[in-house]
């Protein structure tokens, strides 16, 4: 029989034990009490350094944000530059015109919001005393300008060198008819434009054209938005020419500079579908008979410009930017320079290489086709300006039309959308549709107070 220990023994025993199992579980609560501030520390720690990164990165992001938008307002909006460069040649007895005295010596002519969308091409809100205008200079060498996807101005040897010293008033309305014949082609009444030409260029108005003053205006001539605001200097639609110093220009200002559509910092432009984008451009129009009264305008100068007094000119940028309106809801052109005379088009198209249709593109409408066998574009345009300007219009137009004249606005744009060609033989069906969209828009607006 086995020897058991004394029963105080046993109680001992049972005393020990239990004594270590609470040591022990005293040690473990001691170690996690002195763990826990450790880890609450550590924690502490991550989250300072995870918010010290991510404003770093913020601070990173928004700095580079700024400098990037900054550096492409320095690189687009030059105007203190193109003032001075005015200024400088006015003062030297270069150049003269209507607006020069204001801009550099009573300084009443003020260059407000930059509105440039390329270096070369400045463009600025101004005020001349009482009138509200946009100022328009261009950052180059010389002021001659060519066909080209771009329409950026080509560099010579030397700015306003043109004419020279010694030129008679005869001899410069030679230079002017000479050159209005290259850019426009050969036209019945080119005297007549020429005289247009040479009253907008005595800028004070004294019965005579000093050389400063026709340096300015030949400067002028070579840009394709001044040559057609003095053509349609008395159309409803084309801005007035205020007035100009070399080759800057003021004209009439218009108050909604974008047929429809809203403005957004460019970081959303990234990011937006293009699709969602021209949707978002849509909601944001005027009220349905305002916009058809809109639309009868861009109809009228698209009539304006087609086969005019002076020839026949074709649109070669037909995007909603280029078009506004006033306070009226008149159409108002926002930028011509992609108005070219079709001569100066298929003079230049004609000489052009091409390996494909591709190769034959001015501007971002103004297309003719590659004549494969000759490896030259032809100079014929596939579309004609009402075609474009049809396209430009169907969502514009369709977004919201009344249901009892939708079908037929819409067999009308499609009809008019199809138009091919400026042959003789399409001169009267462009005409008819051209009246039966203007027809249907204005039976439907004639009554409202928006017409």
């Amino acid at each position: 029989m086995p020897l058991s220990a004394p029963h105080g023994c046993r109680k001992r025993k049972v005393y020990v034990v239990r004594c270590a199992i609470f040591a022990m579980a005293k040690g473990l609560i001691s170690w996690a009490w002195l763990k826990k501030p450790y880890y609450i520390q550590a924690r502490i720690s991550y989250l300072r350094v995870k918010y010290l990164f991510f404003t770093w990165l913020a601070v990173f992001v928004g700095s580079w944000v700024v400098y990037v938008q900054y550096s492409s307002y320095m690189e687009l909006c030059r105007g203190h530059q193109c003032k001075s460069t005015i200024c400088d040649k006015y003062r030297k007895g270069v150049i003269d015109g209507s607006a020069c005295s204001s801009l550099c010596e009573k300084d009443t002519l003020y260059l407000g919001k930059c509105l440039s969308t390329k270096p070369n091409n400045q463009v600025y809100t101004g005020s001349w005393g009482d009138l509200e205008g946009v100022v328009k200079c261009q950052m180059g060498d010389v002021l001659h300008y060519e066909l080209g996807a771009e329409m950026e101005p080509r560099k010579e040897a030397a700015l306003f060198d043109k004419p020279t010293k010694g030129t008679s008033v005869e001899k410069f309305k030679e230079m002017v008819f000479s050159h209005l014949k290259a850019k426009v082609g050969e036209q019945a009444n080119l005297l007549d434009l020429a005289s247009l030409v040479l009253s907008v260029a005595d800028g004070n108005k004294d019965g005579h054209i000093s050389l400063p003053e026709a340096k300015s205006a030949w400067a002028l001539l070579q840009l394709n938005e001044v040559l057609l605001m003095i053509i349609l200097q008395d159309k409803e639609h084309t801005p007035k020419l205020l007035g100009f110093c070399g080759d800057l220009y003021v004209t009439e200002k218009v108050q909604y500079t974008s047929l429809y559509g809203m403005s957004l910092p460019w970081l959303l432009e990234l990011w937006i579908p293009s699709g969602l984008r021209r949707s978002m451009d849509q909601w944001f129009t005027p009220s349905w008979p305002r916009k058809a009264k809109i639309s009868i305008g861009l109809l009228e100068f698209v009539e304006d410009v087609f086969h005019g007094t002076f020839g026949n000119f074709l649109m070669c940028d037909v995007s909603a930017a280029n078009f506004g309106y006033n306070d009226k809801h008149d159409l108002k052109m926002v930028d011509m320079r992609r108005i070219v005379p079709e001569a100066s088009l298929r003079e230049a198209m004609r000489d052009r290489r091409c390996g494909e249709d591709g190769d034959c593109v001015f501007g971002a409408d103004c297309r003719t086709s590659c004549d494969l066998t000759k490896r030259r574009c032809t100079p014929e345009v596939v579309q004609p300006n009402l075609a474009k300007a049809c396209l430009a219009l169907k969502d514009y137009l369709l977004r919201g039309a009344p249901s009892e004249i939708r079908e037929e606005l819409e067999k009308q744009l499609y009809s008019c959308m199809a138009l091919k060609g400026t042959s003789d033989q399409m001169e009267m069906e462009h005409s008819l549709i051209l009246n039966n969209l203007k027809t249907l828009l204005w039976k439907k607006i004639s009554y409202t107070k928006d017409s």
